[in-house]
């Protein structure tokens, strides 16, 4: 054993013996960049991801990844190899699928996304369902199911940034939203994965979750809602500032709960995101700027964060990173970029 000058640090094996394990995010390698707006999923013991994809760009859109210890990722291929007919004629100019969202209930896979252009809340969110996410199986196909919510220039939210919950009743929710009045909720069929028709749903039932008022109505920065049930209490997690800025990017993560699936949710200190406050959950360092538009993991007994950030030592790209959540005593997670 050598000591190394009066501080007296080991050095040699020891040493090496001693460092502290490196994280997930440090041990990250294989095709996980770039990756923007991520969702993930477990299936049969492989971690699935999905994320935003543009025409022309990569393998398609909604490009695809797998994993089977959370560290190292392949890329696939993509969930469609164009963006469907009926989207486009819904939204003149969109030329990516957005903020992909998976989930399984109804004995398949849901995979919910949006189509959109920069800026507007003309938008749409559509479903396709497999019955499998093994593509070696006879069964595995993704089909466009189509239209789920739409939202038009004169609508005050924006159908963008999907998540589905399936609350502790067993009812089934669709989060959503961007900017505009902030996040939304509508219920959903389980059945088709899509709002009831009428005479169940004659008014279009729109719930509000979150928002952030600013002066002369400019639309606030807040999107891409989160939910989960752990303990009695739901959370919803949403980003807040902008993202799409490269390492210019001020995107953080924000979280509220509440007791219903509905709300209202309140930050630690007991304000509402409904006036725009939250507890703050993840912000940006000096390389990995504006973490944000996060997807929640439960794995076992252990709770991941996955999201993307900009790798300002990387020109910016966006960048997959997964952090382990721990939670207080008092019922609030905690997690490190």
């Amino acid at each position: 054993m050598q000591l190394l000058g009066a501080a007296g640090l080991l050095s040699g094996p020891l040493a090496a013996r001693s460092a502290p394990p490196r994280s997930l995010n440090e041990r990250m390698s294989g095709d996980f960049t770039p990756v923007h707006d991520p969702c993930i999923i477990k299936a049969d013991g492989v971690y699935h991801l999905y994320c935003t994809g543009h025409e022309g760009d990569g393998p398609g859109l909604i490009p695809w990844r797998s994993s089977k210890d959370l560290a190292h990722w392949e890329l696939h291929g993509a969930v469609f190899p164009s963006i469907p007919e009926w989207a486009k004629e819904a939204v003149p100019g969109t030329r990516g699928m957005w903020a992909p969202d998976i989930s399984f209930f109804n004995d398949r896979y849901h995979l919910y996304y949006s189509c959109s252009t920069f800026g507007s809340n003309r938008s749409i969110i559509g479903l396709a369902t497999n019955e499998t996410l093994d593509p070696d199986s006879p069964g595995f196909r993704w089909q466009d199911r189509g239209l789920v919510v739409a939202s038009e220039r004169d609508d005050d939210f924006n159908a963008i940034d999907a998540n589905h919950i399936e609350d502790r009743d067993g009812g089934h929710w669709l989060s959503l939203g961007s900017f505009w009045s902030g996040i939304k909720m509508f219920p959903l069929d389980p059945a088709t994965g899509k709002p009831p028709p009428p005479p169940d749903n004659h008014n279009r039932t729109i719930l509000s979750l979150a928002s952030r008022p600013v002066p002369e109505d400019a639309p606030g920065a807040i999107e891409a809602p989160f939910m989960i049930e752990r303990d009695g209490y739901y959370y919803l997690f949403t980003s807040f500032d902008y993202c799409c800025k490269g390492a210019n990017s001020s995107y953080y993560i924000v979280v509220g709960r509440s007791k219903q699936v509905t709300g209202p949710f309140l930050g630690r200190d007991g304000k509402s995101m409904m006036d725009g406050y939250g507890t703050v959950l993840l912000q940006g360092n000096r390389r990995f700027r504006g973490p944000g538009h996060n997807a929640y993991l439960r794995d076992g007994g252990d709770d991941y964060l996955v999201y993307h950030a900009y790798d300002a030592e990387n020109e910016g790209q966006s960048t997959l990173r997964i952090s382990p959540v721990s939670w207080s005593r008092d019922g609030w997670p905690t997690a490190e970029l």
